[in-house]
């Protein structure tokens, strides 16, 4: 015979699923978000980082007594940046009705194989660690993106390599969607200027056999090479390239895991540029820049600054604050406390949102390896 406290317990859960809530999240004192990114493997710096960063804000912010008094906690799932294991972790998260929530996913290929389960399921996805602009068009009421898109840091990198009158560029990509999400950036900034490619050099995914790639690329002899892909694949394909006797310049978009391919490169790095979409997470010039190093000295241990964390930090406060304009317990209630952000400045890095525009941020700048393992502006 049902007691009276699990009448009341089974009664709140079903008030829960109306509202299309996990229990947990409206009856207890927490919420469980859950992840689905690389953290092992080749990308592993990519999702280890993200999660990282993420924890860090979340670690405070609970601390302090959370959000209107409810922690906030991260259950991630490894995918080794594989598409397949990511969609099945997407749909065991779903499944589990303590998950609230999905943040922090990492990559295209990734992304695009949990998209189908996050539409249908309509649970909210914040801070996902791509750039592609298939997550992005057609419009998902459920994904919101912090960063800015692939588009806006090719156009960038096309912007500077142009403005120095170096118009001969190659293209060193992934052969996925990630990489092709790149590529088309790349054409599209070039296709304006009247100019495409002098090549394209593929590498797949979780891979560095980059031979074929140099060899596609180097008799072209181009000016510069545009890397799409993660960093130990692009670090060997630096190595590679050098040794083939290119003596060119090398541009990453962000997605390639700054630090983690300065680490890679070692004095090879020297000159190498990457579009940031992160505040510079290395000195205190900005508010959040302040605060993050600050989160990263109070952890300790192996808590290191690198952009990649910096992002999981800046989403993991974004989050936070939608959580906390939303009106009600609901997902729905959280979507529109995310969309309720206009111009919302995390500190010195600012995020829009609105009931049709889930892109928080265009904001890019370039920054260059030193050759001695650090990044500058």
């Amino acid at each position: 015979m049902r007691t009276r406290r699990q009448t009341l317990k089974h009664l709140a859960a079903a008030g829960a699923a109306a509202l299309g809530l996990p229990a947990l999240a409206q009856g207890g004192r927490r919420i469980l978000l859950g992840q689905s990114a690389a953290l092992t493997g080749p990308a592993a710096q990519l999702g280890l980082q993200m999660n990282r960063g993420a924890r860090l804000f979340f670690d405070r912010l609970n601390a302090e007594g959370g959000v209107a008094g409810r922690t906030i906690e991260i259950r991630a799932l490894d995918d080794g940046y594989e598409p397949e294991r990511c969609a099945a972790n997407t749909k065991a998260l779903i499944d589990d009705d303590s998950v609230f929530a999905l943040f922090g996913y990492v990559g295209t290929p990734t992304g695009l194989a949990a998209l189908p389960l996050v539409n249908a399921a309509e649970i909210p996805l914040v801070g996902m660690f791509t750039g592609a602009e298939a997550l992005r068009e057609p419009f998902s009421r459920s994904i919101f993106h912090v960063r800015a898109s692939y588009y806006d840091e090719t156009a960038l990198i096309v912007k500077q390599l142009t403005n120095l009158g170096l118009k001969r560029i190659a293209v060193f990509r992934q052969n996925d969607s990630y990489g092709q999400a790149g590529l088309d950036g790349v054409n599209r900034a070039l296709k304006a200027l009247n100019l495409q490619p002098t090549a394209v050099g593929l590498v797949e995914r979780n891979t560095v056999n980059v031979a074929a790639a140099v060899q596609a690329i180097g008799p072209t002899r181009p000016d510069a090479v545009v890397q799409i892909s993660a960093y130990k694949s692009c670090a060997a394909f630096i190595r590679e390239a050098r040794k083939a006797g290119y003596g060119g310049t090398f541009y990453n978009v962000s997605f390639v895991g700054t630090q983690a391919l300065a680490d890679e490169l070692g004095k090879d790095g020297l000159g190498v540029v990457v579009s940031q979409v992160m505040p510079f997470p290395y000195s205190t010039t900005t508010a959040i820049a302040r605060e993050y190093l600050d989160a990263v000295k109070r952890a300790g241990g192996d808590a290191t600054a690198n952009y990649s964390s910096m992002e999981g930090y800046v989403c993991a406060k974004v989050f936070a604050e939608g959580l906390r304009r939303a009106t009600g317990t609901s997902r729905d209630a959280l979507v529109a406390g995310l969309e309720s952000l206009q111009r919302y400045d995390t500190g010195g890095y600012t995020v829009s949102f609105g009931p049709r525009n889930h892109r928080g941020s265009s904001f890019v700048e370039l920054s260059m390896l030193t050759g001695d393992g650090r990044v500058r502006r």
